[in-house]
């Protein structure tokens, strides 16, 4: 006999594992295609072989339409009234799944001899179409966790379930992809191994049949060295890149239907607008609000810098691996080392809340963060590649546990942040905050990895040469862009957790306090304090 599921007190299935495991795979069906974006940047780079200053050009241009999107579709959703049989936000979300299954690999075209202007067509076209149904999925998604309990406890449950689906979905690419998309190249006897060099003719002409080193003839199956700098050489196989980036949306519409299906709204979703009254959406006077609620602007801020680490480091680390550790197949499993830690703290985070709050705990996760990426100074001033390994990896790991606290909150931050908005001025626009926090994180992870584009052309590195033509000096300036990355993505959430944000545990505790009074008819007038 089907046991029956216990219900609340307002007829719905009690909160409870289903739906933390079913959210968590929402994140991860995200995911699927969200980790995607790190390795744009290095396809158009070494596959493409795409001039610096055009990419990051281009990168601007579709970003800027990414971070506009987003608040007109949750505008759209918060004027969305109609009836539809599996809700408006699952519908949303079931849509732009449906998108994402062939739209993340739509920016992964394979065509590195097509002249310039066809692959700027190519970029700009693939990579609207893949942002699109990503936003139409994520924008909903993320705005449900305030629609699925109104309890702070369970928010916080949601949240950290939420970073479990995205570090899953973000460390399993993190790791395989590099080993999937880059490969050794190894000689054989017809010389055709340079047909798997996508680089200028100039570099395949450096090559020869004998090795750089000993000068004795290769044998079929010696893996081929630089003869720059006697390395290994290894090139990136782009129409791969392709068929995996199809694979991964599969994968990520099937965890997307587990979470349709598992996930219980309990909150109306037509009280989800952008304004009461009936009034429709305006855009610039949510914005004004949102400017004006420093716990938005504080988890936005940190959320600003943990992107742009995220989305900018990949590219940079990649191609400090390929040129200056001689190692790009391995770069996600050592990324991946600066990734685990932050699960550690994932059985534990409930407590870590209750006991310390949100705030007071991230913003001491911040300060560690930015103490790893101090000690990641070290490890360009260090010839030996061995050891300058190690410090980097151990760099990373601090930074890594710091990191891990604000991970597995900052959506339950935003939770809050939007309770602060309904204290301050009566309206909680779920759709319209979330989405303009998203706005400015888009902000962040496009011109972030833009930037760093910009500054790796300036530093010297050379597109036409691939990963394979680069001197020694432009593979050390690579380091140097590495260490950046960390130390401002750290500097951002310090500065966002520890001075701007403004709910600490006792703020929340009153803010709870006064909202549930004011459901109650039993409220004080509209608190105006900052």
């Amino acid at each position: 006999m089907k046991k029956e599921p216990q219900l609340d007190k307002n007829g719905f299935r009690k909160f409870g594992f289903r739906d933390k495991i079913a959210y968590a795979a929402g994140d991860f069906g995200c995911n699927m295609s969200f980790s995607l974006k790190s390795t744009v940047q290095t396809f158009w780079l070494a596959f493409m072989l795409m001039e610096t200053g055009l990419l990051s050009i281009l990168m601007i241009i579709v970003q800027i339409w990414d971070a506009v999107n987003d608040p007109l579709i949750g505008s759209l959703i918060d004027s969305d009234h109609r009836k539809y049989r599996r809700g408006k936000f699952k519908t949303y979300i079931f849509l732009g799944a449906c998108g994402l299954l062939i739209g993340g690999a739509a920016v992964f075209l394979p065509f590195p001899n097509a002249p310039t202007v066809i692959k700027a067509v190519l970029f700009i076209i693939g990579y609207i179409v893949w942002d699109a149904f990503y936003t139409i999925a994520n924008v909903p998604y993320g705005s449900m966790l305030s629609l699925i309990t109104t309890n702070e406890g369970e928010r916080a449950q949601l949240s950290t379930w939420r970073s479990i689906g995205s570090i899953i979905g973000t460390v399993m690419p993190m790791a395989v992809l590099p080993m999937l998309i880059w490969k050794k190249v190894t000689y054989d006897d017809n010389f055709s191994f340079l047909d798997q060099i996508v680089v200028d003719s100039d570099v395949k002409d450096m090559f020869t049949t004998n090795n750089p080193l000993t000068g004795e003839p290769y044998k079929v199956g010696d893996a081929v060295l630089n003869p720059l700098t006697g390395e290994e050489i290894e090139t990136l196989l782009g129409s791969r890149v392709f068929f995996v980036a199809l694979i991964m949306g599969v994968i990520g519409f099937i965890s997307f239907m587990i979470m349709l299906k598992l996930v219980t709204v309990r909150v109306d979703e037509n009280t989800v607008k952008a304004s009461e009254g009936g009034e429709k959406s305006n855009i610039f006077k949510s914005f004004g609000k949102f400017m004006k609620n420093r716990a938005a602007v504080g988890a936005t801020l940190a959320g600003m810098g943990m992107v742009f680490g995220t989305q900018s480091i990949t590219t940079a680390n990649t191609i400090m691996f390929a040129t200056h550790f001689h190692m790009a197949r391995l770069s996600g499993i050592v990324q991946l080392v600066g990734v685990l830690p932050m699960i550690l703290f994932i059985p534990f985070i409930t407590k870590i809340v209750k006991r310390f709050g949100k705030k007071e705990s991230s913003a001491v996760g911040s300060m560690v963060s930015l103490a790893g990426s101090v000690i990641m100074m070290l490890f360009p001033l260090i010839s030996n590649k061995t050891l300058s390994l190690i410090v980097y990896v151990i760099a990373l790991v601090i930074y890594g546990l710091g990191l891990g606290i604000y991970s597995c909150v900052c959506w339950a931050l935003m939770g809050d942040a939007i309770d602060y908005n309904e204290l301050r001025f009566g309206t909680r626009e779920e759709g319209m905050i979330y989405s303009l926090h998203s706005f400015f994180r888009k902000l962040a992870q496009g011109l972030g990895p833009s930037l760093v584009i910009i500054v790796m052309g300036w530093l010297g590195y050379n597109s036409k040469l691939g990963t394979i033509g680069q001197s020694e000096q432009t593979a050390q300036n690579m380091c140097w862009i590495v260490v950046l990355i960390f130390f401002v993505s750290a500097l951002f959430q310090f500065i966002g957790l520890t001075f701007v944000y403004n709910l600490d545990k006792k703020k929340v505790e009153e803010m709870s306090n006064e909202l549930n009074s004011r459901k109650s008819d039993t409220s004080p007038e509209i608190s105006q304090e900052n």
